[in-house]
């Protein structure tokens, strides 16, 4: 094997949940949804998702004694606020029951921000939550594709959830969705999100395929997210005291030789797991998938859920090796990108990713300058 690739012997501690209570179900109709007729979902002839009492208990009980004294919940969909906000109050309730002294609990939840309520608010601000709210730039770009059931935008919709947001002090970023609506817009993109204050960005490229492997209309291409980044990071630069976009941050933790905040560029595929409505464990949600799972949380402990032989299998498919990875310079950092991404065009782990000309574009620009930055800043000495 190439240098820097390694076939794990072991799988570490799941350090995070993303849980799902209300599945996949939304209550939008973007375009370029993730779990629109998406084959091998294992719930999509289930129109009633939503997790029950009993399950959420065991879930919040059974992680919170597996992974103390750090636990760390994230909510995601579809679109988890369907779940109704007495589903989070009553989360809260069962953590204080379940938790120990000493035990830090974070909680984070991923919103399209349509249905946030006060109510939803004044529980997130209590509690210290952390929202991210997913919006793609201003009205004409945003309701290209995120649409709600009758077809009309949403932008207006999710600026008022912004709004209730700010009202009560809750601390949230922006989730945007890059398509072939706003990719070649990096400076309006940048600017739109400065003028609301936001100062805490994550940019998330589409690459969506059909059944030959043809990039769906909305999929950007490498090269768009490749110059998109360039251009950010520009942009970026003189304001990098102040504001904070996810990908740059990653990447200086990488470079900095410590273990970056997002699974692409670790080593292997283990960090986190996947809880679905009825107790489902999945390694990714990019695979939930009747072949990967690793148990329910209702008849499995966390210790056999993390020593569930798939996952074992799932987080290798990271360390398979691929020629242009094994003499490329940013290897040490990059550690062959997302295997979504070398998986979805041609179904193969052992493609090249899918944005690899991206990543060298944006390696090229950034690497050297977020290097001098770091050690600067910690006296951490840079990998490259």
């Amino acid at each position: 094997m190439g240098q820097g690739f390694h076939v794990l012997s072991t799988t570490p501690k799941i350090s995070s949940l993303l849980i799902k209570p209300a599945s996949a179900l939304c209550n939008l109709d973007c375009s370029y949804c993730f779990y629109l007729d998406r084959a091998g979902d294992p719930y999509s002839d289930l129109h009633s998702r939503r997790m029950s009492e009993p399950t959420l208990e065991r879930l919040t009980a059974g992680f919170l004694e597996y992974s103390y004294p750090n636990s760390a919940f994230a909510f995601q969909g579809g679109e988890p606020t369907l779940a109704g906000p007495a589903f989070f109050e009553k989360l809260i309730a069962l953590q204080k029951q379940h938790g120990r002294g000493g035990q830090s609990v974070s909680n984070a939840l991923q919103t399209n921000g349509t249905l946030l309520t006060d109510r939803f608010c004044e529980l997130f601000r209590a509690y210290n939550w952390l929202i991210g709210i997913s919006i793609d730039g201003p009205e004409h770009i945003h309701d290209q594709y995120r649409m709600n059931k009758a077809g009309a935008g949403t932008w207006r919709k999710v600026m008022a959830g912004v709004e209730l947001l700010k009202k009560h002090g809750v601390e949230f970023n922006a989730l945007c969705v890059l398509s072939q609506a706003n990719v070649e817009k990096a400076p309006e993109i940048y600017q739109f999100f400065r003028s609301l204050g936001i100062d805490y960005l994550q940019f998330i490229p589409l690459s969506e395929f059909d059944a030959e492997g043809n990039p769906l209309p909305f999929t950007i291409t490498p090269e768009q997210y490749g110059r998109f980044l360039y251009e950010i990071f520009e942009l970026w630069w003189p304001d990098r005291r102040t504001v904070r976009i996810r990908y740059f941050d990653n990447l200086a933790e990488a470079i900095g030789g410590l273990e970056a905040g997002t699974c692409t560029l670790h080593k292997s595929c283990d960090s986190y797991a996947v809880v679905e409505f009825n107790g489902d464990v999945y390694p990714c949600d990019f695979f939930v998938e009747k072949e990967w799972k690793l148990g329910n949380v209702n008849d499995d402990s966390w210790d056999a859920i993390a020593a569930n032989q798939r996952r074992y299998e799932f987080a290798s498919k990271k360390a398979i090796p691929h020629p242009a990875c094994e003499v490329c310079q940013y290897q040490r950092v990059c550690q062959g990108g997302c295997p979504k991404d070398r998986h979805s065009q041609h179904g193969n782990f052992q493609d090249l990713d899918y944005f690899c000309q991206a990543y060298r574009m944006i390696f090229r620009k950034a690497v050297r300058p977020l290097a001098k930055e770091v050690e600067k800043l910690t006296g951490l000495r840079p990998v490259l």
